[in-house]
């Protein structure tokens, strides 16, 4: 072998340019360019980043909006239904749950507006799953319940009549779209004790828990039924059935207290416990819950005030007041308590926040504030309504009955009363709930001008006595939140 051979053993050989070893390198080349210039603008993350939390289905929403429905927590069973909308807004049925907890959800509001505004809204959110599905019939028997507790004459005034009746056409609509709709039976139920139709409520009621027993509205209308029948003992049993439903439902333990309460003999107060424990689940619920809810504070003190427990009945409603300090209607309900309580000279300030507003001395004297630590608010007055006129009454009679000749008393009563005279002039209810006082004040701004008439009675317990127990028919619905 020649060395030269030999060499080329040993050496590499030069090789010749391959065409598609370079397209390959090319390809690669403009690949990484694009995958640099897209990390740059953020289109791809780098290695090993966390992954993106996934978006949640309208499904786990309505799950978690009924675990709030029972624990109690309405506001945010709301939020999430709300939420599942956003994600699916043509779905009537979401719609149509939100309407019913927002109505539910009302019941716990002291205020008549901040009741009438969630109502309102609880009606643009049936009127959405109507508009979304005419014909179904759980949209039209929500409709209904919804405009039933509209239909409230504290909350609908002169609208109240109307209001029920659009409930009726709905109710009726449902059951012809579906007579087997448990739901649209027990809400017609409900409309048709708001109207004092009582056999044929029955009749209703209890083809709804044939049907369907199953169901804490079933359950709920049953004891409304009972209740505004006096039959207060059989309304407790169904209200607890409901709570064996929705065990952690506000408004339910409500009613039982109310009815509770109804029972109680003041001779007896050991009767009124269990009303008192009713009201007092609402407040450990809120308290679990981290809610500041005034309402099972107020009912508290009215069941003292009730027991003749003066003294507890009033730090109860402070207790409640402290929670909703701008409120002019807790002050108006502080003085209905002092009334109850024999506490008239306490009554005068709380009313006179109520109804004139105070300023926030005033306002902390009422509460028995801390001036240092507890906030400095003034309160608007209430101006006259179906909802504030027994604030207005009772106040007029307190002033009448704690007047005298020299403190002025009647010519604030009688400005009151006549301010509540002229506005119900053809109610001979509440006209004859003021007349005494009228006379007593009469009697003494008589005497005052030196017109002869008969001796005035001075320092005499006022005349009115606003109502405390459940709502009856025929009477001024000032307590039980459900239905009109």
């Amino acid at each position: 072998m020649s060395s030269n051979a030999k060499r080329y053993i040993f050496l590499r050989q030069r090789r010749h340019s391959d065409p598609y070893r370079v397209l390959i390198l090319l390809a690669l080349l403009l690949v990484g360019l694009f995958v640099l210039r897209e990390f740059k603008a953020g289109a791809i993350e780098a290695p090993f980043t966390a992954t993106a939390t996934p978006t949640r289905t309208v499904i786990s929403y309505e799950q978690e909006a009924e675990t709030y429905f029972q624990i109690g927590d309405l506001n945010k069973a709301i939020g999430s239904y709300q939420q599942a909308i956003a994600q699916q807004p043509q779905d009537a049925q979401l719609y149509a749950e939100l309407a019913r907890i927002q109505t539910y959800s009302s019941s716990l509001l002291t205020n008549s507006d901040a009741r009438r505004q969630r109502l309102q809204e609880a009606l643009d959110s049936i009127g959405k799953a109507v508009e979304l599905a005419p014909d179904d019939s759980t949209a039209h028997a929500v409709r209904a319940f919804v405009l039933d507790w509209n239909a409230n004459p504290i909350l609908a005034g002169d609208q109240s009549a109307v209001i029920l009746l659009q409930a009726e056409q709905e109710a009726v609509t449902a059951i012809n779209l579906d007579n087997t709709n448990t739901l649209a039976l027990a809400y017609y139920a409900e409309i048709l004790v708001d109207q004092q139709k009582w056999n044929q409520a029955e009749q209703y009621i209890d083809q709804a828990l044939e049907r369907d027993s199953t169901l804490m509205d079933v359950h709920r209308v049953k004891g409304y039924v009972l209740e505004s029948t006096r039959q207060y003992r059989l309304a407790i049993e169904e209200y607890q059935k409901a709570l064996e439903i929705a065990p952690n439902m506000p408004l339910l333990w409500l009613q039982i207290g109310y009815n509770y309460r109804a029972l109680a003999d003041p001779s007896v107060p050991a009767q009124f416990d269990p009303a008192l424990e009713a009201f007092s689940k609402v407040v450990e619920i809120n308290e679990r819950l981290g809610i500041q809810d005034s309402l099972p504070y107020t009912q508290i003190a009215k069941t003292y005030a009730q027991m003749g427990e003066g003294l507890i009945s009033s730090r109860n409603a402070r207790k409640a007041l402290q929670i909703s300090p701008t409120s002019p209607d807790m002050y108006g309900q502080l003085g209905v308590i002092y009334f109850q309580a024999r506490n008239y000279e306490g009554a005068i300030p709380a009313f006179q926040c109520a109804l004139e507003g105070c300023d926030a001395v005033t306002s902390c004297d009422v509460r028995q504030c801390d001036s240092e630590t507890d906030p400095a608010v003034t309160v608007t007055g209430l101006p006259l309504s179906d909802s504030t006129v027994v604030y207005y009454y009772t106040y007029g009679s307190v002033l009448a009955g704690m007047a005298r000749k020299s403190n002025g008393y009647c010519n604030k009563a009688m400005e009151i009363l006549n301010k509540v005279r002229n506005a119900y002039s053809e109610d001979t209810i509440i006209l004859s709930i003021i007349q005494p006082s009228v006379e007593i004040c009469q009697s003494i701004l008589s005497e005052t001008d030196q017109t002869p008439t008969t001796q005035p009675q001075t320092d005499q317990t006022p005349t009115v006595q606003p109502q405390t127990g459940p709502t009856q028919p025929g009477n001024l619905p000032t307590e039980t939140p459900s239905g009109g």
